[in-house]
């Protein structure tokens, strides 16, 4: 699959079942294409990924067998669903047979005004399948944080990009809590244990109603007729879980003459451990990689529950969110705390560049055309103490208006090895380094962290905007130093009561 002009494949999706074309423009989100085939369940409410009223479950891969994912169909291109399996709303179930969600969703009262219902339902179907899912889980409701468990193992947080105008999250949350197992009949379940549909090499050329200026998109087959369509045309958009791109669609009205999906090539969506560095994949999804890594790497442990929303992790990709070049991005300030590295690959051949050289200007970078952002290393091992802190308007499924990573080595009570990193402070991502010189070779006590803490309030550049004043974002990381040392005795005194136990 070349850059030059191929005979057009058709795009077909099966949907509840049935295979359905898809034949409109390429730039036509998945949501527009389902509710024009009177599939009218999901809804746009904020076309932006925030809202959740569009969402859909979509089969995709999970070792041998399949996970049914819940994503935002606002934010997808509807042509990336070729060859590909979708269920809505009305595909979960019927009036005369609901589905054990909207049995419950009507029992307990959880449909209000019931615009955000069937969105709701689609996610929740997602968790109610989810294989991980078991009665008296770990975490409890009464635990918080990040996780939010029912005592059927339902994680609440599955729900966080989910928004009801009727605040009827009370009886959302008994319907969530109070779901069984799947039956031994639920069709399914019983799909979900073959495998996801294989991704197709799609190519769909076709103009733009409103414009009548041509588009195209495309996905490549494998890691070199990517690179080689890129080399040919480099100003083509690489398209991996959309929850950028497809928001400037929407809401900006942005078009493209060439799109390249990327999401499913089988180069970028690998994990490899070696004795100098972890490699994650670009391609790999937040929720993946959340899963696969469990915990391994503590500081994106912290990270993942704190991005954005489940819908959006689902879709979104650690190098989608490094190739915006976006300054406020969740993952840069901790991947900086990290010194993780690079691999930015073109038909030239492959080079590692330090994520900490990588941004140049407000959204500006060093890749160059013709490259893509193929991998993500992080140098081993991994510092003892960590911590990711991020301060927005909401807890949960927001924008940062600062967000801080923190990797710090204490050897005898002498700090080390101090990386700090920072977003939403300057016109790109980037270390506290002098703060972190103030800390280095002192001792790790409280002395230490007031004396720097003053330093690390007059790191980057604070700006005023909607989302905060620059004062208040300089008293914020002047504070983040005392809650990350807080939050490390708070640690080792929870974890010295459970040694004692």
């Amino acid at each position: 699959m070349s850059a030059e002009a191929t005979q057009e494949t058709k795009c077909l999706v099966t949907v509840n079942g049935t295979v359905r074309e898809f034949d409109g423009p390429p730039h036509t989100n998945a949501l527009d294409f389902l509710r024009g085939q009177q599939l009218i369940g999901c809804k746009e409410g904020c076309a932006e990924g925030e809202c959740g009223a569009c969402s859909i479950l979509v089969a995709r891969s999970d070792g041998e067998g399949s996970r049914w994912t819940a994503v935002n169909a606002c934010l997808l291109p509807a042509a990336a669903l070729d060859g590909q399996e979708v269920i809505t709303s009305e595909g979960l179930g019927s009036v005369a047979d609901l589905h054990p969600v909207q049995a419950e969703m009507a029992n307990r009262g959880g449909s209000q005004c019931g615009y955000c219902t069937p969105g709701f339902v689609c996610s929740m179907a997602a968790e109610y399948y989810r294989p991980e899912r078991t009665a008296n889980p770990a975490v409890s409701a009464e635990d918080g944080g990040e996780h939010e468990c029912g005592p059927n193992g339902f994680d609440l947080h599955a729900l966080s990009g989910n928004l009801c105008r009727c605040t009827g999250y009370r009886p959302i949350r008994d319907a969530a809590y109070a779901l069984g197992d799947p039956g031994p009949d639920d069709p399914l379940a019983a799909r979900a244990q073959r495998s996801a549909p294989a991704p197709l090499a799609t190519d769909i050329q076709r103009a733009d109603t409103p414009t009548g200026e041509p588009g195209r998109f495309r996905r490549a087959a494998d890691l070199d007729q990517a690179l080689g369509i890129l080399a040919d045309e480099p100003d083509t958009v690489l398209l991996a879980g959309g929850t950028d791109w497809g928001v400037e669609v929407n809401i900006k009205g942005a078009r493209a003459r060439s799109v390249l999906a990327i999401d499913r090539l089988p180069e970028l969506r690998q994990i490899h451990w070696n004795e100098q560095y972890l490699e994650l994949g670009s391609g790999c999804t937040l929720s993946e990689l959340e899963r696969k890594l469990d915990g391994q790497v503590p500081l994106l442990g912290k990270l993942f529950g704190q991005f954005a929303s489940r819908l959006i992790r689902n879709g979104a990709t650690m190098g989608g969110n490094l190739g915006t070049g976006s300054p406020i991005g969740d993952t840069p300030p901790a991947l900086l705390a990290l010194e993780a590295e690079l691999v930015l690959s073109s038909t030239k051949g492959n080079r590692v560049v330090a994520l900490a050289e990588y941004f140049t200007g407000y959204r500006q970078t060093v890749r160059e055309p013709g490259e893509m952002i193929t991998a993500i290393r992080i140098p081993l091992p991994l510092a003892q103490l960590t911590s990711f802190q991020k301060i927005s308007k909401r807890r949960f499924d927001d924008i940062s208006s600062v967000a801080i990573g923190y990797a710090v080595t204490v050897v005898d009570g002498v700090i080390a090895k101090a990386r700090i990193g920072l977003g939403g402070v300057a016109a790109t991502p980037l270390r506290a380094v002098a703060t972190e010189a103030m800390l280095e070779g002192k001792p790790w006590n409280l002395d230490t962290i007031r004396a720097a803490a003053h330093t690390m309030g007059q790191e980057g550049t604070p700006m005023d905007d909607h989302r905060a004043s620059a004062d208040y974002r300089k008293a914020m990381l002047a504070s983040s130093l005392e809650r990350f040392y807080a939050e490390q005795l708070a640690s080792r005194s929870g974890a010295g009561k459970e040694q004692n136990s």
